[in-house]
């Protein structure tokens, strides 16, 4: 994940040198005949790590406008929380000195994608961003044949 505007920069340069590599690397191999499921299987993973930085940058790029992913019981709070900061246009830096922390921290808080991050904690880093959670829950849905059994 892609965490601050430094990050995206060199992903965004690394992007670019991978087209050209990709692109060099088919010059060479279609040059040798070595055919299209052949060359299809030599390039297999350098196209797949193409396509996972291109949506990093993508992801990245959403965030800044302000779209963020939900959230299914608390899974990925983390990112949101990363998400959020992005979206809103503060630093890591910035964050730091609203919740009275090093950056430091937030960069390896982030870096863990807030994992283990407490209620607690999260709220106030939610605060810190100016933002509010709300959340709602559904109920289970039964099988159409499920039978509601007494308790024994």
């Amino acid at each position: 994940m892609i965490r601050n505007e430094t990050e995206y920069r060199e992903a965004v340069a690394r992007l670019a040198e991978e087209r050209q590599r990709l692109a060099g690397h088919r010059e060479r191999l279609e040059a040798e005949k070595l055919g299209a499921q052949g060359i299809a299987r030599v390039l297999e993973p350098i196209e797949c790590f193409h396509l996972q930085l291109r949506e990093e940058v993508e992801s990245y790029e959403r965030l800044r406008q302000g779209i963020l992913d939900e959230v299914h019981n608390l899974h990925g709070l983390g990112r949101i929380l990363i998400g959020l900061r992005i979206a809103r246009g503060i630093s890591q830096k910035d964050l730091a000195e609203r919740l009275g922390v090093h950056e430091s921290q937030v960069s390896r808080d982030e870096r863990n994608e807030y994992h283990g991050v407490t209620v607690e904690r999260a709220t106030r880093i939610l605060d810190a961003l100016g933002a509010d959670l709300s959340s709602s829950f559904q109920e289970p849905v039964l099988p159409f044949d499920a039978e509601l059994k007494e308790p024994a």
